[in-house]
């Protein structure tokens, strides 16, 4: 196949010749490529063709596509990059006087080579002022992959600030603030002037370039600071920070998502402003002051006044991600006041009653960050809101809230006595979650160890045996009062009266229990030497049982210093705990398998509604929680609609029964959510995606069950490629096959054959979907999430794109990747009508960037240009599905797999007028 392929394109006469590669040629070029099997010889002989062409030149599209295959050969075969590389670094196209061609060749650069690209400054200069928008902005975007100097790179940024195109500034704004980030500047007028510039574009008209101001005022304003002597730094902090609260009542969402972020991360700020962000009302200290008065530079005056109540107002906000931000930002700014974390405890309490259960686990966090650095000062009129997160429906919320009531100082008996009535209630209402409580009250227990020994002495007849010596052991409340007594002597306070020893003997016959509880604490053997000592001496304390050599982690409040550096491990810890809440979604969804094949196909819809609901509440914050609770949406997704079709299925019940155009629909619904699982996302286990193939399984078998379908042999071909994977899978894990696949392999022949419009035994099907039940599985990793954005800027239905009818038309898109790789074939889809549409291909080797995330700019060109003054396009970008082995029947251009659509459909409004001023 090699040589054949070989002798069809003529590669050994080539490189004597001076004729250019036909398409033909090229493509199977790209086969030779793309095959791992083909021979070293053979590769050489394609980069010395691919060279020879390069050389001969031709027009623009002809020099694109061998470009494209220099780069799929430097992918796909890392052992020709240098060659490839020294390829391009020589050749004279570098210099053309086509702008887009060189910008093409210095992005094919960018992607072959893993370190910085030399590139003449002057070339990289003038390519930069070229004609070409989208090149000018995706050099910026990528200018520091390039080994130009920081002092030319800062003028040519700061110079296209001022750039018409708005997309252009914002590049450019984004390109100061990787700057700033990548290294320190020494130059304080320079650092000033970037600042200033910043500052300036946050009143641009356009919405984006605010949004990226917000952001460089925040990194070169904290750069500024740095560099301001030790007793002027907090002045002009202060003023940095009251440019960014002017931009809090914005009127565009973004634009008060980035300002509250920023304001979150900016640094100290005087306690003076921090209070004035609190009250709408100007305070006697900023009245009539200006920020000019905090540090002596024109470009910062600003009245101080302007920070008046924007806390209250982004919590006011009618969007719940703004009042989220809000929430998230006090986070830091509380570390900074003690007295203004207690002013702000005020409105946090207020949003615990928010409509959105995000917002209200936000507010958590905050407090609970407030109490970890000692500024959360709980009152009594606090109290029935706070403990009312206990009972919330949302397992998640009462975790957060018990975490903070770990840490929390109470200084009143009253307030102690509520906490301990709703930890109790608490118990009995959500039985579940005895482990938490109990760690709870031993924590409480131990901070208050005054405040205990008064609860116990209260209650000690409860404790005690009942007549004829039996404890009454079984009671969850008993049990709680024992767990709250044991910590008494734990405490560093000096305890007035002494626990009972008969106590600590009764609690030992739940060592197991309790010590389950506690094992964040000590372990069992510890917790049994420590009750037996406190059971023999009424006055055993934490100084002997630090004698004793037995240790025991302390809860510290932490500094500001300390809260900064452990901020990682804080975020890691959380999302460990999102992944074992996750995973005990995924148990209780694989449980209700069992009431699906019995038929309770309704009761089990509810439980998995519910089970969305809550994944939907869970904080995404953490890096790496944002792909987890997308799996576990898809998921729950996938096996809701199993349970849909599975309805139609289980005739012994009086149940909805769906038609046959419904339960087709249902089952394209099922496929569709099962491509994106396999297709958009990265890091999955072997387990992980041996679980997405099983239900692939399912899938295919429920299709082949109903004789009504005509896909009956696509849909046999996919399940065999489906157990083809999952075996390969089975042996590269070194993993024993799960009993269900190998019976669906060994049954293979018998539903291989479809005879008068149905399967030949479909009893054989029947009998393999009722053996299926999904196999229980962790989520051990943290899978990433492959989506994207996009954008039309300032295009509606009153300012349309203008076009010629019958040629033609370029829409501007801003495209942002999320985890895409360069491997991935994206298609951007534009539809006209269920009968025009039109596909374009997005080369990934041409966007520059990471993998993690990609912006650039995209001029998609559209020929569905009909004769009319004005029409809607409607614009999305599908991922192509490698894995599949079915190929599309579409015409030339389009994708040859099935897509999986990773954004959302975005509307593009053109009109034949154009707009006038």
């Amino acid at each position: 196949m090699e040589q054949r392929l070989k002798d069809s394109i003529g590669i050994e006469q080539f490189p004597q010749g001076n004729k250019p590669l036909s398409p033909q040629a090229m493509a199977s070029i790209r086969s030779l490529i793309v095959n791992p099997h083909t021979s070293d010889p053979t590769l050489s002989s394609v980069l010395e063709t691919l060279t020879r062409s390069l050389q001969i030149g031709g027009d623009l599209l002809y020099l694109h596509h061998t470009l494209k295959l220099l780069t799929d050969l430097a992918s796909h075969h890392p052992n020709l990059s240098a060659s490839i590389l020294d390829l391009l670094r020589s050749s004279s196209l570098l210099s053309s006087r086509s702008p887009g061609l060189a910008t093409e060749f210095v992005s094919a650069m960018a992607s072959i080579s893993s370190s910085v690209i030399e590139v003449d400054e002057a070339s990289f200069v003038s390519l930069c002022f070229g004609p070409s928008v989208s090149a000018r902005m995706w050099l910026l975007r990528n200018a520091e992959m390039f080994g130009v100097r920081r002092s030319v790179l800062l003028a040519l940024l700061l110079g296209f600030t001022r750039d018409p195109y708005p997309y252009v500034r914002k590049a450019a704004l984004d390109g100061l603030v990787n700057l700033c980030e990548s290294g320190d500047f020494e130059d304080r007028d320079v650092i000033e002037g970037c600042c200033c510039r910043a500052v300036e574009l946050l009143q641009d008209t356009e919405d984006c370039v605010r949004s990226a101001a917000v952001r460089a005022v925040r990194v070169w304003g904290k750069m500024l600071v740095a560099y301001i002597e030790e007793s002027n730094k907090i002045d002009y902090s202060d003023a940095i920070f009251i440019q960014i609260c002017s931009m809090v009542r914005d009127m565009n969402v973004e634009v008060r998502l980035q300002a509250f972020d920023a304001l979150g991360k900016i640094g100290p700020v005087s306690e003076g402003i921090l209070l004035q962000t609190l009250s709408k009302k100007v305070l006697g200290i900023t009245k009539e002051k200006k920020s000019s008065s905090y540090c002596p530079m024109e470009w910062l005056e600003i009245p101080a006044s302007n920070a008046a109540g924007i806390i209250v107002h982004g919590l006011e906000d009618e969007f719940y991600e703004v009042r989220m931000s809000a929430c998230y930002s006090l986070r830091t700014l509380t570390v900074f006041s003690a007295k203004f974390a207690g002013e702000a405890l005020n409105l946090l309490m207020d949003m615990l009653n928010d409509d959105s259960r995000s917002v209200r686990l936000q507010a958590l966090e905050t407090m609970h960050q407030m109490a970890t650095c000692d500024h959360l000062k709980v009152e009594e009129t606090h109290m029935h809101t706070f403990l009312g997160t206990l009972f919330d429906n949302n397992a998640f919320i009462r975790s957060v809230a018990r975490k903070i009531l770990k840490i929390v100082k109470l200084p009143k008996l009253k307030l102690f006595k509520q906490c301990i009535d709703s930890l109790l209630e608490n118990l009995e209402t959500y039985p579940q979650d005895e482990v938490d409580i109990f760690s709870v009250l031993f924590y409480t227990g131990q901070n208050h160890g005054n405040f205990t020994v008064q609860i116990i002495m209260e209650v000690s007849e409860e404790i005690e045996p009942v007549f004829g010596g039996k404890l009454s052991l079984d009671s969850p409340r008993v049990a709680a009062f024992l767990v709250l007594a044991i910590s008494a002597p734990l405490s560093q306070e000096k305890i007035a009266n002494c626990i009972p020893p008969s106590i600590f003997s009764y609690a030992a016959t739940l060592l197991g229990r309790i010590s389950h509880a506690l094992s964040d604490v000590m372990n069992k053997d510890t917790l049994l030497v420590y009750l037996s000592k406190c059971s023999q001496s009424s006055d055993f304390s934490l100084t002997d049982f630090e004698r004793e050599g037995l240790s025991l982690p302390a809860l510290k409040l932490l500094t500001l210093r300390e809260w900064s550096t452990s901020h990682a491990v804080c975020q890691q810890r959380e999302l460990d705990e999102l992944k074992e809440f996750v995973n005990i979604i995924f148990g209780k969804v694989n449980d209700l398998w069992l009431l699906v094949q019995s038929g309770f196909t309704t009761e089990a819809l509810k439980t998995l509604r519910a089970c969305r609901e809550e994944v939907a509440t869970f904080p995404k914050e953490s890096p790496g929680s944002a792909g987890v609770l997308a799996f576990t949406q898809q998921y729950i997704g996938v096996m809701k609609l199993l349970t849909e079709v599975w309805q139609h299925l289980v005739p012994t019940r009086k149940i909805k029964s769906y038609g046959m155009g419904n339960l087709e629909i249902i089952l394209e619904k099922l496929d569709r959510r099962l491509r994106d699982m396999r297709s958009r996302f990265i890091g999955l286990s072997i387990e992980e995606e041996l679980q997405i193939l099983d239900l692939t399984v399912v899938a295919c078998l429920l299709r082949l069950s109903k004789a009504e379908f005509c896909c009956y042999h696509g849909t046999l071909k996919r399940l065999s490629s489906t157990i083809s994977h999952v075996e390969f899978l089975y042996k590269k894990g070194s993993l024993d096959p799960y009993n269900f696949l190998t019976e669906v392999k060994k049954s293979l022949h018998e539903i291989g054959t479809y005879i008068g419009g149905g399967p030949c035994k479909p009893f054989v099907i029947r009998r393999l979907l009722n053996s299926f039940s999904p196999k229980q599985f962790s989520l051990c990793g943290s899978p990433r999430y492959a989506n994207t954005e996009l954008e039309v800027s300032g295009n509606d239905s009153e300012n349309p794109l203008p076009f010629i009818s019958g040629l033609p038309a370029c829409i501007p898109l801003e495209i942002t990747l999320h985890n895409i790789l360069n491997e991935n074939r994206l298609w951007l889809r534009i539809t006209l009508s269920e009968e025009l549409t039109q596909f374009v291909f997005l080369d990934l080797n041409l966007t520059g960037g990471g993998n993690d995330v990609r912006k650039f700019t995209f001029m998609a060109p559209c020929y569905l240009t009909p004769n009319v003054a004005s029409f809607t396009l409607r614009v999305c970008i599908g991922m192509e599905c490698l894995f599949d082995d079915i190929h599309l029947a579409k015409g030339s251009g389009g994708p040859k797999h099935e897509l999986t659509y990773i954004s959302p459909e975005k509307e593009v409004y053109l009109s034949m007028r154009l707009k006038t001023e």
